[in-house]
This record gives C-alpha cells, structure tokens and sequence, in this order.
C-alpha cells in the first residue's frame, strides 16, 4: 500500500466519542482505521460512497472485525445534502484520494463545511503526482499548493502538512 491509513488517520487524534465521516470512502480503509479507534465509545463513523458494491465490501469487512460503530451512506459527496448527513454534526472528516476525481470541487467542499461543526477538522490526503500508470493521469492530480488554496479559500485553515506516503500528500485543515 502507498499510504498507510491506520498512520495517517493519527493526525486526527481522534478520541473515542467523536464522529468522523469518511467522504468517498471506497474500500473503507480509512473508515476501518477509524472505527478501531472509536471501538467502545459512543462515536461513530460515516462510510460515505456513491458505488453500492464497495459500501457492501466494507460493511462485510467491518463485520468480520465485530465493527459495529459505521453507519452505511450511498450518497454524493459533491452535492449540498448529498451526503445525508445533519448539518453541523460531524468533528472529523475524511477525504482520501478523492479529490483528483471530484468534478464539482466547489460542491465537495461546501458539503464537507456544511457536515462539520465549527472548529472540526479535515484531513486530506491526495495523490502528489501522476507515477507511470499508477494513480491518477496528470492531468487530474490536485497538487497540495492547489488543494490548500481551494480550501483555504472557502474558509479552512492549514493546520499543518505530513507525508501521506510515498506517492500522497497530506493536509490537516481545521474549519473556522
């Protein structure tokens, strides 16, 4: 694997009673990492994906480890509601290799401040660049300097920046 999830997911300091959306969740690694975590507490993941068979993977994943703290979502993660989740509800959220794919990267994020409650965080990880084949044509990859501006400009702060792995960047952003 390129990017380790269970290391990335650290950055949140996620405790045990907090809820944390995973935004295109896809094969539900960091939705997995996530609700390891909050294993035992009151908290609760929201795997958010918009293919059917892949929230079904993950639900079987999560069973086979007694995870019983993710709630299932088919929703759209670039429109305002699409996520079906309350305003204002959410404390950690999400959004791995995603980006690149988003064609509505203003509707992406206003749904991600929309979910968050004020003072919330996100942590984003994206491909650094286009490696021969291997993740997205280059002519998709989001670099970090454009993700941070396209966030930072809809009102999230740069927390700080980490290595996401050898092919990844990583963003912590907090909502103001």
């Amino acid at each position: 694997m390129f990017s380790d999830p269970a290391k990335n997911i650290e950055q949140l300091e996620l405790t045990r009673n907090l809820i944390v959306a995973d935004l295109g969740a896809g094969t539900g690694f960091y939705s997995l990492a996530a609700a390891r975590i909050l294993k035992g507490g009151e908290g609760r993941v929201y795997c958010i994906e918009v293919q059917r068979e892949l929230l079904k993977r993950v639900e079987d994943a999560a069973t086979k480890e007694g995870l019983t703290n993710i709630d299932y979502i088919w929703g759209n993660i670039e429109k305002r509601g699409g996520t079906k989740i309350r305003d204002h509800s959410v404390d950690c959220a999400i959004a791995s290799n995603v980006l690149f794919q988003v064609e509505d990267r203003k509707g992406f994020i206003e749904e991600i401040k929309r979910i968050l409650k004020p003072g919330a965080k996100l942590l984003l990880i994206d491909w650094a660049d286009s490696f021969g084949g291997m993740g997205p044509a280059s002519n998709q990859v989001i670099g970090s300097m454009l993700a941070e501006s396209l966030f930072s400009s809809a009102g999230f702060v740069r927390v700080k920046s980490f290595n996401a792995g050898a092919h990844h960047y990583g963003i912590l952003f907090k909502i103001t």
